[in-house]
């Protein structure tokens, strides 16, 4: 018996329950017929032409990205704009699109918590507290096992997904105790962390404007690139994928590279 659409979709929920998705998201199945049968299924961070044409000369059946496409309404799908582009290209040859976004960041077993089981923190809970009826917040904020140096702890998750030009605000040969994550662009998350005591708060980026309050608050804000913070947890989804699915042939995009490179 083939494995279909929904099947996979069913199962990406559990992982990454769609309750758990900020309001403005757009998540769930985006693109396909949940009654088509899968076989090739393929995750990436974020749909690119390079992704779309990895997708359709891998005649995949299924992309899981992380960032969704589309992500605002669209009222018309063509070839004038890059988004249309992309979608026309995928819908014209059978291609189904899945996003969890910021459900996958906050799960329990999602982005933010794999950064917070990296450093073994103890008492981790959230940074932003979750919605009414919902067990799980935005972001992770815990307890290190023991007082460490800042740069010490930046270096560890810069080495984990090989991240290249991380920068940092504030003090950093410091010793912290209390550690949080913001993976993606979590520069919104600073005040938040400082009314929970997080001395470091590990994100992919962050505005100027958001950089100065970190300043301003004494807090050491680590920022080691959007890609880097989220992509490895792509490839950890589909390694997952594959052991629950092991009828299908499932890979993170070997096309997709981080778009922001330093100039030395």
């Amino acid at each position: 018996m083939s494995t279909s659409l929904q099947d996979v979709c069913q199962h990406l929920a559990l992982i990454a329950p769609l309750a758990l998705a900020e309001s403005w998201d757009n998540v769930g199945l985006l693109v396909g017929d949940r009654a088509s049968a899968v076989q090739n299924v393929m995750t990436c961070l974020t749909v690119t032409p390079s992704v779309v044409t990895e997708a359709v000369e891998s005649n995949v059946d299924l992309v899981v990205t992380h960032h969704p496409v589309p992500f605002r309404p669209l009222s018309k799908i063509t070839t004038d704009s890059l988004t249309g582009e992309m979608l026309w290209r995928l819908i014209r040859s059978g291609v189904a699109v899945y996003s969890a976004h910021t459900a996958f960041d906050s799960a329990g077993d999602g982005i933010n918590q794999s950064w917070a089981k990296l450093l073994h923190l103890t008492s981790v809970g959230p940074i932003i507290d979750p919605e009414p009826g919902h067990e799980l917040g935005a972001g992770r904020v815990g307890v290190l096992p023991a007082p460490t140096v800042a740069r010490e702890v930046i270096e560890r998750c810069v080495s984990h997904v090989n991240a290249v030009g991380p920068r940092y605000v504030g003090p950093i040969d410091r010793t912290v105790s209390r550690v949080g994550f913001a993976c993606g662009s979590g520069g919104s998350f600073v005040a938040k962390a400082h009314r929970r005591r997080c001395e470091l708060l590990i994100t992919g980026e962050a505005t100027f404007h958001q950089c100065l309050e970190a300043e301003s608050f004494g807090m050491t804000l680590a920022l080691i690139g959007h890609y880097y913070s989220e992509r490895f947890a792509m490839e950890r989804l589909a390694t997952q994928l594959g052991a629950h699915f092991p009828e299908l042939n499932v890979w993170a995009s070997r096309n997709e590279t981080n778009p922001v490179h330093p100039l030395g």
